[in-house]
C-alpha cells in the first residue's frame, strides 16, 4: 500500500460489461493508493457504478465533443481539457488508440505518467478480460490483484425503498445488446410460466431500451402481484435492487455482469462468444450452453440448473418440478 496522495485518472469507454470487467483494475488502484484522488473519465450512466461502489472520488463525462481534437494529429486541444488533463499525476487509458495519437496529445498537456491499457481483450489469447485489464497495473508494481468484479453498494435509493421487499425475488433479464445472444422469447414464456406455477418466487424482469416491448409482453402473461418490471433504471439503482434478489437468470450481457458483481448467484444462458474470456468470473454463476446453440437449450435444463444455483446459494431443498 502506497502513501501516494496525487491524482489518478482512469479513462474507460465501452459498454456496461466492459466497464464492469475493468472494476478489478479500478479497485486495485484504490487499494494500492488509498489516499489518492481517483477519477474516471467515461460514460456517466455506466461509470456511476464505480462512484456508487465507493471506488472512485469523481466521474467525468467522456462524451464531450471537444475531446475529438485529442484523436486527431495536430488536432485542436481545447483549453479546458488541456487544463483538466494537467491536473493528474497518473493516467490509465483503455481507449482505442492504435496509433498513439490520443496519448501524444495528452502528453502535450501534462507530465503525468501515461499507461496504455487494452481497449478490448483479444479472444485468441484465451485469458479472461478482467485479468487482461489488470495487466497494465504491473507497471505500478501491482501484481496478483483480485480479478473478480465486486460492487459493494450502500443503502437503497428512496425510489427503491418504496417498493415491496424483494427478498423473495428472482431477477430475470430476457434480453441483451444483440439478438443472437438471446434465448428465444417463446422459451422465456415457458420458463416464466413454470416458475409462476411451480414455485413461490416473485419475479423481477429487468432490462433497458434494448428490450423494447419484450419485458411488457412477458410480464403481461404473469400473475398480477407476483411480477414486477424494472426497465431503464439508473444502473446504480438496478444494482441495489439486484443485490436484494435471491438469484438471477440472463444472457451474455452487461446486466449479467452487474448481477454477478453485486454477489448475486446466477445462471447465464450462453451463445457462441468465448466463455473463458467474457463470462462473469464469479464462482456463484453457472454458464449454461447447448451443443445446438442457444436456441436449442431446452426449458427443462434451464429449470434444473436454476434449482442447482438456488440449492447451492440459498439452501433450498425442494425442487421446482419439471418443465416441458
Amino acid at each position: 500500500m502506497s502513501s501516494f496522495q496525487g491524482r489518478i485518472l482512469v479513462i474507460r469507454g465501452g459498454a456496461i460489461g466492459d466497464f464492469i470487467l475493468t472494476l478489478p483494475a479500478i479497485a486495485a488502484l484504490r487499494r494500492q493508493f488509498p489516499e489518492a484522488h481517483l477519477e474516471v473519465l467515461g460514460y456517466p450512466h455506466i461509470a456511476q457504478l464505480a462512484l456508487a461502489g465507493g471506488l472512485v472520488n469523481r466521474v467525468q463525462s467522456i462524451e464531450a465533443s471537444a475531446l475529438a481534437g485529442f484523436f486527431a494529429r495536430d488536432g485542436e486541444l481545447v483549453k479546458n481539457l488541456v487544463d483538466y488533463f494537467s491536473e493528474f499525476d497518473l493516467i490509465l487509458s483503455y481507449l482505442y488508440d492504435p496509433d498513439g495519437i490520443f496519448e501524444t496529445n495528452v502528453g502535450l498537456c501534462t507530465d503525468a505518467q501515461f499507461i496504455v491499457g487494452p481497449h478490448r481483450a483479444r479472444e485468441a489469447a484465451r485469458l479472461h478480460a478482467a485479468k487482461v485489464y489488470l495487466q497494465p497495473l504491473e507497471r505500478l508494481a501491482i501484481f496478483d490483484a483480485d480479478p473478480i468484479p465486486r460492487l459493494a453498494l450502500g443503502s437503497r435509493s428512496p425510489a427503491i425503498d418504496r417498493q415491496p421487499s424483494p427478498s423473495n425475488l428472482l431477477a430475470l433479464h430476457p434480453g441483451s445488446g444483440s439478438e443472437r445472444k438471446n434465448w428465444p422469447e417463446s422459451k422465456w414464456v415457458k420458463l416464466l410460466e413454470h416458475l409462476m406455477s411451480s414455485t413461490e418466487f416473485d419475479l423481477l424482469l429487468v432490462g433497458g431500451e434494448a428490450e423494447g416491448e419484450r419485458l411488457q409482453r412477458l410480464a403481461a402473461g404473469l400473475t398480477t402481484g407476483r411480477a414486477r418490471v424494472a426497465q431503464s433504471l439508473p444502473l446504480a439503482d438496478l444494482a441495489r435492487l439486484l443485490a436484494d434478489c435471491r438469484a438471477f437468470v440472463g444472457h451474455d450481457s452487461g446486466i449479467s455482469h452487474l448481477a454477478a458483481a453485486v454477489g448475486l448467484p446466477g445462471l447465464v444462458l450462453w451463445g457462441d462468444t468465448a466463455e473463458e474470456v467474457w463470462r462473469p468470473p464469479s464462482e456463484k454463476v453457472i454458464v449454461l450452453r447447448h451443443p445446438a446453440g442457444l436456441a436449442g437449450l431446452p426449458v427443462a435444463e434451464v429449470v434444473e440448473q436454476l434449482w442447482r444455483v438456488l440449492v447451492a446459494s440459498c439452501g433450498l431443498t425442494q425442487g421446482p418440478g419439471s418443465a416441458a
